[in-house]
């Protein structure tokens, strides 16, 4: 009997060129691969999207990033989700993201894409807290959607000085967490 790997897709929800959560996430989908999985690593500032308007969902419909990145995630058995903190809560490139994801488009129903799909969720911040009081608000909001999210979560406090320079974590018990994290969501899938 074959074992496929199972498809993870992984992102941060920061456009920003040198986003710390952006380094987070592509570690997090090379660490993904060395557990088994197949991660695939996708920058949201590839996938521009105008504010979510039900006015222009009406008149123009899903915008093109849109349903590019629902029928991504429909092909997709988890995701792996590194979430900057903007003032306590999840950035609006997030949050948009996810709403536009969530709108129905020709053939695939509205939370289509989130259904059965198992997500891994971390962030990074400069700030001692690492964002964890946006980890919370991210996995309401995925739940609500129906995204079943692993209990563990990171916290990654001094981004600035947490990575080295081969991108991997300098703190080996946030290095060994994240191996964890990343197992636990490949195994869910498996």
């Amino acid at each position: 009997m074959s074992h496929q790997r199972p498809r993870i897709l992984v992102f941060a929800g920061s456009a920003r060129k040198n986003s710390y959560n952006k380094r987070l996430a592509k570690l997090m989908a090379q660490r993904i691969d060395a557990c088994g999985g197949d991660a695939t690593f996708v920058d949201l500032a590839d996938f521009p999207m105008p504010l979510y308007d039900g006015d222009l969902e009406e008149q123009e419909g899903l915008p093109e990033h849109a349903s590019r990145l629902k029928r991504m995630i429909m092909d997709h058995q988890g995701l792996a989700i590194a979430s900057p903190e903007y003032n306590g809560f999840i950035t609006p490139l997030l949050k948009n993201t996810i709403d536009w994801v969530s709108r129905p488009d020709g053939d695939l129903g509205a939370l289509e894409p989130y259904q059965h799909k198992v997500a891994a969720i971390v962030g990074a911040s400069p700030g001692g807290l690492g964002g964890l009081r946006a980890l919370p608000l991210l996995r309401q909001l995925l739940s609500n959607i129906g995204v079943t999210v692993l209990p563990d979560q990171l916290a990654v406090g001094g981004a600035g000085e947490a990575f080295q320079e081969d991108g991997s974590l300098a703190d080996e018990g946030k290095a060994k967490a994240l191996d964890g994290i990343c197992q636990r969501l490949v195994d869910s899938l498996t």
